[in-house]
């Protein structure tokens, strides 16, 4: 099975999340590709669309390789640090390495925000249901950065969902999380782009689109759908 694109994956996934529908929910999108997911999601269940903001934290002389990822903490408090110490030691990557992408990582985590929330504060997660979205997970360390991140700032219930991802990577955040919705667990996980037929990179103004300020934010009402082509 393939998707389409991330509003194809976004719609099926909203189908596996149906249960949700009516409870004190909110939907918190990874961007940037887990934003058009989500949003078929969080308009299917109409409930509020977020951004739950993460980044990898990239191995130094090799950025696409995951060492661990940050999160944004509660208002005011120290971001989420998940590292994966395996690959830190067998890579011999000092602390003073860690902490200088970290470094980095955070100031891209601030950027986002301003740019994302203009302002706004984080959701209150504080007794709903929070569900994490993204467009697929391969090493799942943002996911779960995500999930304590989403626990600190005291959701009732975490539920990871995602249209596709690495089974050997679900085990860990079955641990950590309430919920796993996944469309296609796979056991050869060589990228998620393989699994979609249109995968293009989402741009900051198209989360911003999807993430307009106004009742959407607020959760008063869904808003009109994108045209086509937007999600992907």
């Amino acid at each position: 099975m393939r998707f389409m694109d991330r509003r194809d994956a976004g719609q099926r996934l909203a189908g596996r999340l149906a249960g949700l529908k009516g409870v004190n929910t909110v939907v918190l999108a990874l961007p940037r590709g887990g934003v058009p997911v989500a949003y078929q999601v969080a308009h299917a269940l109409g409930v509020p669309l977020e951004v739950m903001l993460v980044r990898k934290l990239g191995v130094p002389i090799e950025p696409e390789i995951a060492m661990g990822a940050i999160a944004e903490g509660p208002e005011g408090g120290e971001p989420v640090v998940v590292l994966d110490e395996a690959t830190l030691s067998a890579l011999r990557i000092s602390p003073t390495e860690v902490d200088r992408v970290i470094a980095g990582e955070a100031q891209e985590l601030d950027r986002r925000r301003r740019l994302y929330r203009g302002g706004r504060p984080a959701p209150d997660l504080a007794g709903k249901t929070a569900i994490l979205v993204d467009d697929g997970i391969a090493t799942g360390a943002t996911m779960r950065a995500a999930v304590r991140a989403a626990r600190q700032r005291r959701a009732a219930a975490v539920v990871v969902a995602v249209p596709v991802a690495a089974t050997q990577s679900l085990g860990p955040l079955a641990a950590e999380a309430d919920e796993i919705a996944c469309l296609k667990p796979t056991d050869t996980l060589v990228a998620v782009g393989y699994h979609y037929v249109d995968f293009q990179q989402v741009s900051d103004e198209e989360v911003m689109a999807l993430l307009h300020d106004g009742p959407w934010a607020a959760g008063e009402r869904p808003p009109p759908r994108p045209p086509t082509g937007t999600a992907s």
